[in-house]
């Protein structure tokens, strides 16, 4: 059955995939992200591929400015039936220059360096709001319709920073453990009105947002990027198209009797120790 499905965050690469996915499966797709042009070009290639979309535009920590993308929404296709909390990323202020502190690092004047003591508190503050109020407003607005109706259900996307934190980047690792946590507390919450809640965990995959992190200019591994698939079983990073089965299976009705879970998507890294 044909269900109204809003992204957050899709006009990039993960959720872009995803949406195309769920189009394909027949769903009417609202592609919500702050560029509207993002938005809309995901969008027209859906319709392109003979899915049904819209681009539409939403700051998913603006309250009012979901509220607006709802009512398009919900003018363009009707009432939501399932919402994927897409929107998330990291801010260079919240992570440290270092994986390990060392004394010296109390002496280091270079441009640019930062150590624990120096991380801002507004780049903390950046990547929480982001990623849990990114993920907890949208909720509020969209979940409004799914009440009490069912074949509803809520995907939120958590990281492998929630079950072992990475070196570097505390900011991200405590708001993707918290986006876990949340995911449990409102499954639980939204239990008796017919609302599955669930979240998958990626592993690591190549995205604009960490390319320059794990790769070289000349697409070379990163010293970190070597790290990564040294720990990653599978020995390689994940495509956005490894996500998709997953996703299908979690916003579809075959996982009625399934909230409340985190599902890892990652190559084998949560359950490899390193020997």
């Amino acid at each position: 059955m044909s269900k109204i499905i809003v992204l957050t965050g899709a006009g990039g690469v993960l959720c872009s995939t995803m949406a195309k996915a769920l189009a394909k499966m027949g769903h009417q797709i609202a592609v919500l992200d702050l560029r509207k042009e993002a938005a809309d070009a995901v969008a027209a290639e859906i319709k392109q591929e003979g899915g049904n979309a819209i681009g539409v535009s939403g700051n998913v920590l603006e309250k009012e400015s979901l509220q607006a993308a709802k009512k398009e929404i919900n003018e363009a296709y009707g009432p939501v039936d399932i919402l994927v909390n897409g929107a998330g990323g990291n801010h260079p202020l919240g992570t440290t220059s270092n994986p390990f502190f060392a004394m010296e690092d109390l002496q280091n004047k270079e441009d640019g360096f930062k150590s624990f003591f120096d991380l801002d508190p507004k780049g903390i503050e950046f990547t929480f709001n982001l990623n849990f109020l990114g993920t907890l407003l949208p909720t509020q607005v969209f979940a409004t319709d799914m009440v009490g109706r069912e074949g509803c259900s809520i995907l939120n996307i958590s990281s492998m920073n929630a079950f072992t934190p990475l070196t570097k980047i505390p900011a991200y690792s405590g708001a993707k453990a918290a986006v876990s946590n949340f995911t449990q507390w409102l499954a639980v919450h939204f239990s008796k009105v017919g609302i599955r809640v669930n979240a998958i965990a990626p592993g690591f995959f190549l995205t604009d947002q960490n390319r320059e992190l794990l790769t070289n200019q000349d697409g070379s591994p990163t010293d970190r990027g070597n790290q990564i698939i040294g720990q990653t079983p599978m020995g390689r990073y994940g495509t956005p198209e490894d996500l998709v089965s997953t996703v299908e299976w979690l916003c579809g009705d075959g996982a009625s009797f399934i909230t409340g879970i985190v599902v890892p998507i990652d190559g084998g890294f949560s359950a490899y120790s390193g020997v």
